[in-house]
């Protein structure tokens, strides 16, 4: 998913565009050999099957590459059908017993879990920067977020009370519980290899189902070792299984009846086919899918705050987050923000994510990379001016890898996909026709604005100064509009009740006196 990072003003336009940047670490599966930057003999990702993790037969794989070095960490093997099936039955043996597991044993091993992945954090995080290329920083921070998934997790057993009303008629109770639905599976993008499993198995699985996750082939590595964490906290064989592969394995999980929920984050594409695959099947999907996040800056914003909010939204790990703020749009001058923007560009360290001083690592892939020189040419020939360009960065000892510099492109026209706003309504609306809705935000001192805004913006998570509002999991990651497909968002209140199924019980305990007769009428709680 590339993101662009376009400044627009209301006159002669602007636009800043970062790349897709990553790093690299060394890293290990404790299943596995320790990976280095040219290992002779790669190690191949195992799967996870009724709790043992076992080398796939395929002998077809893809490589896992090091963004900065080229080198080949590990081979994911494409897990074969047979093996699909194996994880899945072994799923749905382990369900009865883990779902009648009480719920304090199920918060029990997600508060070891916690432990055990503060414990590992720093391997944890190496094997992202290793595989993905984030900064060692930033891979902290994708560690960090998921883990606090975990953490909400630990309190299951309120997340998921039901409801009781006595006496709804005479002598007659009802209450409703949550219960599990049974076999479920989550399928993973690669920019972000520790939160985004974490956002599902752990909620997945304290509500008592068991779980398939498909890891991104392109880092696999963190999903691995948190499921190896969670069965040292005593996660019981079974309950979390892991496959690999690309389409074929998807469309399995799609069409496999015995799979009845899908958590799926990634492109628009592979989002819709996923949704539309699953639920024509009758499962339930919640999709999280791309975004164009816009964020509105009003004349009167702190300037020092808002540079720097926009340098790091936009730039930060690579513009690979779903909620990096990839266009902005100016209400007003924007030209005494445009030399500021540059040099504090300028001024951000590309190098491997493993180096102490990076700011910004290398692209994701040599296609990505190559996709977004592709971006900024077109710029460049449909008139834009560079006024700073990044192709031709070269680190030195990392010569091979993908990376791009800060680009920052001025001048650019209405016909280049960019926006010109002369107030604070005409910016909203501009950002309400666009089709996505992951996130908004606003840069302001004025309370009136901001409240406009806050009311008439049509995106599923709005921030206020806050340049990624992603909510902390007691809340829902709540993308709407082409961002999100389903009807019940990530963690948080949504994620509990997407992972369980509501039961009503109606209860009657009285002694009913003999001789009454039979009455057919609709049973009602009025007495005639």
């Amino acid at each position: 998913m590339l993101m662009r990072f376009s400044l627009q003003r209301v006159k002669n336009l602007r636009a800043l565009r970062p790349q897709f940047l990553a790093s690299a670490a060394n890293s290990r599966f404790s299943t596995a050999t320790e990976p280095s930057f040219n290992h002779p003999n790669p190690p191949r990702v195992p799967n996870l099957i009724g709790g043992a993790f076992v080398d796939s037969k395929s002998t077809a794989t893809i490589g896992v590459i090091n963004p900065a070095t080229q080198g080949v960490v590990s081979r994911v093997p494409l897990t074969t059908n047979e093996e699909f099936k194996a994880a899945v039955a072994a799923a749905k043996q382990a369900f009865p017993l883990w779902r009648n597991t009480p719920i304090t044993t199920r918060q029990r091993i997600m508060f070891k879990l916690q432990e055990l992945i503060r414990r590992d954090m720093d391997k944890l995080a190496k094997n992202i920067t290793t595989e993905q290329g984030k900064t060692l920083k930033d891979a902290h921070g994708d560690v960090f977020r998921g883990l606090e998934v975990v953490e909400h997790a630990c309190g299951m057993a309120t997340l998921q009370m039901g409801e009781y009303v006595p006496n709804v008629s005479s002598g007659i109770d009802t209450y409703s519980v949550r219960e599990p639905l049974g076999v479920c599976a989550g399928i993973c993008p690669f920019n972000f290899p520790a939160m985004i499993p974490l956002w599902m198995f752990p909620v997945a699985v304290t509500c008592g189902n068991t779980f398939i996750l498909k890891p991104s082939e392109k880092d696999p590595g963190a999903s691995i070792m948190l499921a190896e964490l969670a069965m040292e906290a005593g996660l019981p064989h079974g309950v979390l299984n892991i496959v690999h592969g690309t389409n074929d394995i998807v469309n399995a999980i799609c069409d496999d009846d015995d799979i009845r929920a899908i958590s799926f984050v990634g492109s628009n594409t592979a989002g819709m086919h996923i949704y539309g695959r699953a639920s024509a099947k009758g499962k339930r999907v919640q999709s999280n899918m791309g975004a164009k996040n816009h964020g509105i800056v009003m004349p009167d914003a702190n300037k020092d705050a808002t540079l720097n909010a926009l340098i790091a939204a936009g730039f930060g790990a690579a513009g690979q987050r779903c909620m990096a703020l990839s266009t902005i749009v100016f209400v007003g001058d924007s030209e005494s923000w445009e030399n500021q923007l540059v040099e504090r560009a300028k001024a951000l360290k590309v190098n491997a994510g493993t180096e102490p001083d990076a700011d910004l690592g290398p692209v994701i892939s040599k296609q990505a990379k190559e996709r977004i020189c592709r971006l900024i040419q077109s710029g460049v020939e449909s008139g834009a001016k560079l006024l700073l360009d990044g192709r031709n960065i070269v680190v030195p000892g990392y010569e091979q890898g993908n990376f791009i510099g800060p680009t920052i492109l001025s001048g650019v026209t209405a016909d280049m996909e960019c926006y010109k706003a002369d107030n604070l309504e005409e910016a909203i609306n501009i950002v309400n026709r666009n089709k996505y809705g992951n996130g908004a935000s606003i840069f302001t001192t004025s309370g009136a604005a901001a409240r406009k805004f806050q009311t008439e913006i049509e995106a599923g998570q709005v921030g206020i100064n806050v340049p990624i509002p992603v909510p902390l999991p007691f809340f829902s990651f709540t993308g709407s509009k082409a961002s999100f497909a389903g009807d019940l968002n990530f963690y948080g209140k949504a994620g509990v009740n997407f992972y369980t199924q509501i039961k009503t019980v109606t209860q009657q305990w009285k002694d009913l006196p003999s001789g009454s007769g039979v009455s057919l009428a609709m049973p009602t709680s009025q007495k005639l």
